[in-house]
């Protein structure tokens, strides 16, 4: 169901998410001032990458800013009935970046981001109510996880030269 008009505190609210999403691109853009721009491999420098999601945050932020402003967000979902969030689920996706976090260097990029996104999905299905703790379903999670994580490592060590963890010296684990 879908609220057809929002009531001025809604619309305010909305309003403080388009200027913070604004604020974070400006600050974003402070930050890139800082960063080198000589010129790098291709022509482009380490500050571009900075500058455009600053350039992009900024240019969202107008639009969400300008989206509540004329009638609030449209086709905005009414909000469940639950009085809090699913802890369980916020256990399970924590638990993931903390694993991520304490073994990359331990058993490299591809196995560390494998494991995040395995914890991490069981976390968000839970919260779902779609629990699946079946050995085939975990399986599935992590050959998922392996075919997203292991392209980005390749991708980053082989093709743009960026050293990540790894388990092994050849660049390919």
């Amino acid at each position: 169901m879908t609220q057809e008009n929002p009531s001025p505190t809604q619309i305010r609210l909305q309003t403080l998410v388009g200027a913070g999403v604004v604020l974070l691109g400006l600050g974003l853009a402070a930050g890139a001032i800082s960063i080198p721009s000589a010129a790098g491999y291709g022509g482009v420098g380490p500050n571009f990458l900075p500058w455009l999601i600053s350039l992009a945050l900024l240019v969202c932020g107008v639009f969400i800013v300008r989206e509540a402003r004329t009638g609030g967000f449209r086709f905005l979902e009414e909000p469940t009935d639950a009085v809090h969030g699913h802890w369980p689920g916020f256990a399970w996706v924590s638990a993931g970046l903390l694993a991520n976090a304490a073994l990359i260097t331990t058993i490299g990029f591809i196995f560390s981001c494998t494991l995040c996104f395995v914890l991490a999905v069981q976390g968000l299905r839970g919260a779902e109510g779609r629990a699946d703790r079946r050995p085939v379903a975990w399986l599935k999670d992590v050959l998922i996880g392996l075919a997203i994580s292991a392209p980005v490592f390749w991708t980053f060590t082989k093709f743009l030269a960026i050293n990540l963890p790894g388990l092994t010296s050849t660049g390919w684990l």
